[in-house]
């Protein structure tokens, strides 16, 4: 093997100190954020499957988040909508039917809808979760699911429902929790926020500012924002400096 020709020096900055020190804390600050995706990694997986989860390790994502309700006979399943229609290869609503009857359905690429016990299994010591809550009265029971399956790493609770927050701090207050802010905002988008003293709360993409941003930092909480898949977008969004992204396309983060 030949003598390999030795990469120069690199040239000192012109820039001055300053601004070479303002590139180098932009970048820690590119590098350190988040990667979370979107109830798996719905843009190469069917949503809310394992095989999503799946596809989210091996893009060796930080976080994923997946969206859970109830079936008719208490059991929690990943589902996002309040029907099957959108997802599977029938019709019908998710509290209408049993857990066997919608474990028989075909959630996409043969995949089925499992339930939350499931996710759990093949995500802990691998991969952080968020749990989207999107009905009321499912808090406590996906505490004691968590608290069940000795999940191994950071999972936090997520939900536009304040209310179903408050069980889940009721029946853990160790947990942690996540604020979701609508796309409309609230009058006063850090009440609940510092009420529920939730350590995240989740964006919507669109209505990021800096000064928002600045605003919960200061509280000292973090601010991930969703659904972001546009390259450009997100981007934007690193620059802005939030603290996690989701993304259907966690790959591209």
């Amino acid at each position: 093997m030949g003598l390999e020709k030795k990469a120069p020096p690199p040239e000192p900055s012109r820039a001055g100190p300053g601004r070479a020190l303002q590139a180098i804390s932009r970048e820690v600050a590119i590098a350190s954020v988040l990667r979370i995706g979107h109830r798996g990694a719905a843009g190469h997986a069917p949503e809310n499957t394992l095989a999503a989860i799946w596809k989210a390790r091996s893009f060796h994502a930080d976080l994923i988040e997946v969206d859970v309700r109830e079936t008719s006979d208490g059991h929690l399943v990943l589902l996002h909508d309040d029907t099957i229609d959108r997802t599977t290869n029938k019709a019908g609503h998710v509290a209408q039917m049993s857990l066997e009857q919608i474990q028989r359905l075909d959630a996409g690429n043969w995949q089925r809808i499992p339930t939350l016990e499931e996710a759990l299994e093949i995500a802990t010591g691998a991969i952080g979760m968020i749990l989207e809550l999107k009905i009321e009265g499912i808090g406590n029971e996906a505490c004691a699911i968590v608290k069940r399956s000795g999940f191994s790493g950071l999972l936090i609770y997520a939900s536009f429902l304040v209310a179903e927050l408050h069980r889940v701090r009721h029946a853990d207050p160790k947990s942690k929790i996540m604020v979701l802010q609508p796309r409309r905002l609230p009058r006063d988008p850090v009440a609940d926020v510092v009420a529920m003293n939730a350590s995240y709360v989740g964006l919507h993409y669109s209505t990021v500012t800096p000064i928002l941003l600045q605003t919960y930092h200061n509280l000292g909480r973090q601010v991930f924002t969703y659904t972001v898949n546009d390259p450009c977008d997100i981007h934007r969004m690193r620059d802005m400096g939030v603290d996690g992204i989701v993304s259907d396309f966690p790959d591209r983060i």
